[in-house]
């Protein structure tokens, strides 16, 4: 899986700007700067000490490309623990491609996607989970997403693993030398004393196990679904959120087709909001189909927005969006508010109750509670304040600051930890069955090895290469 050669590729934005970055990496790294970089200062570039910053031009052949800087790194304390170089040049798409094609020419390999940092992790610089911190840093949408991926890529996570293998081993250990040596070890109801030793972690991997939830939100965002009949102001409302005219507004009914989607902050909340067509017996093809999508990314949402005119009477397609919410997270918004009122809240909050009824006759209600009933104006932003703090009590108990708790905000440390819960219920249910301590071996190495696969201690080589697949070419 690791390769020795040295790779280069463009490491800042291709658009436009006062600077761009192309990085090399690996043995050859100097060698190659040596063959496309001419100094102002005559010097030997291969000499040049490591932390340094030198002047002069890019060229290929005897034609100049770029005046830059060059910064020179010498491993193993580097990003990718190899010999790295990086050419900071004028930040033009164009003359980023030529700095890069001259380094390729002169011996270097284009990198793969995130590369540079599997060359780190392969290195032992940084485990699995401090990786793919990297790419949460760079794709942090709010302040406390940021606080949350820098506190992996510092490691938190690495270290409260790392101590919950410690703990296992531990046991492993002395479970493994009992059986070799039963003379001077004694195992002798040691299920009890297992139990009790293995309780701190059991506990201590619930807790890491229940941040998923919230730190899949604080990471990616609340995806939420505007909801509501043509005409009832959705449009209007991911408008109001975006802070823009992201949205066509008419007075024709069905304007919105298609499903529109845009990542906006609520005060410190991140949304990802689909507004979509309103609920309605379609009246053509395209429409019937925008309706399905309507439908299909409420039942996916993790916060549906169910808009209602307050200036018109309800029909059977508020109805049918009552339906729709039901056992949902979901808030309802009563539109319009600055219009003579026709709709309101204590009707809609009896709506929303007779049509719970209705639909659930003698069923207790899940987890969901009834929906909020907000009122608000799209047009003059009425209600939102209101709205932000219903959203917040929601999802994060009326608190969204994140307090350097380790937490886990990605689906496959979420399946590791889930496994390794489920291995460490085996080794009680073996204590309670009364079974033989050499059983206890086997579910406290599949934990070891589960746990082990959240830090890339119990990977293959498949899963690597997927994981930094997804990370882009220059880091």
């Amino acid at each position: 899986m690791y390769k020795s050669d040295t790779i280069a590729a463009i490491a800042s934005g291709m658009t436009a700007s006062g600077i761009g970055i192309v990085r090399i990496s690996g043995p050859e790294a100097f060698s190659v700067l040596a063959r496309v970089f001419r100094p102002a200062k005559e010097a030997d570039v291969l000499a040049y000490p490591t932390n340094t910053i030198h002047y002069g031009h890019i060229l290929t052949g005897e034609e100049t490309i770029d005046e830059c800087l060059v910064m020179i790194l010498r491993g193993p304390r580097t990003y990718t623990t190899e010999d790295t170089v990086e050419i900071d040049c004028h930040g033009g798409p164009y003359v980023m491609r030529q700095v890069l094609n001259a380094v390729l020419d002169a011996g270097a390999r284009l990198a793969e996607p995130g590369e540079f940092t599997k060359r780190a992790f392969l290195g032992g610089r940084i485990d699995l989970s401090e990786a793919e911190a990297v790419m949460d840093v760079i794709s942090s949408k709010s302040r406390d997403a940021l606080k949350s991926s820098l506190s992996q890529l510092g490691g938190s996570v690495r270290r409260e693993i790392t101590h919950l293998r410690e703990m296992i081993m531990d046991e492993l250990a002395f479970i493994e030398a009992a059986l070799d040596d039963p003379e001077h070890y004694e195992l002798d109801n040691y299920g009890d004393t297992l139990k009790e030793h293995l309780l701190p972690a059991f506990e201590s991997l619930q807790k890491l196990q229940a941040t998923y939830s919230e730190g899949r939100l604080i990471r990616e965002g609340i995806l939420t679904v505007i909801l509501g009949k043509p005409n009832a102001g959705k449009s209007s409302l991911l408008n109001l959120l975006c802070g823009t005219d992201r949205a066509i507004v008419t007075e024709i009914e069905g304007t919105t087709r298609d499903v529109l989607e845009e990542t906006v902050s609520l005060g410190g909340l991140t949304l990802r909001i689909r507004d979509t067509a309103g609920i309605r017996n379609a009246r053509d093809r395209v429409e019937e189909i925008g309706v399905g999508k309507a439908k299909e990314n409420a039942a996916d949402a993790d916060l549906i927005l169910a808009v209602f005119d307050s200036s018109r009477e309800p029909d059977e397609n508020d109805l049918e969006i009552l339906s729709l919410i039901r056992d949902k997270n979901a808030i309802v918004l009563l539109n319009k508010s600055d219009l003579p009122p026709v709709l309101t809240a204590d009707r809609l909050s009896s709506l929303l109750k007779s049509e719970s009824i209705s639909n659930h006759q003698d069923e207790i209600r899940n987890e969901h509670q009834s929906p909020s009933v907000l009122t608000i104006s799209a047009r003059s932003g009425e209600g939102l304040d209101t709205l932000e703090q219903t959203i917040r009590k929601m999802f994060f108990s009326g608190q969204l600051s994140f307090n350097e708790e380790v937490m886990i905000t990605n689906a496959r440390q979420k399946a590791a930890c889930d496994t390794a819960l489920q291995s460490l219920n085996m080794v009680f249910e073996t204590i309670r069955a009364g079974l033989p301590e050499d059983l206890y071996a086997v579910d406290l190495m599949d934990t070891y090895r589960s746990l082990g696969e959240i830090i890339g201690e119990e990977v293959g080589d498949d899963l690597v290469n997927t994981i930094f697949s997804k990370f882009c070419m220059g880091k």
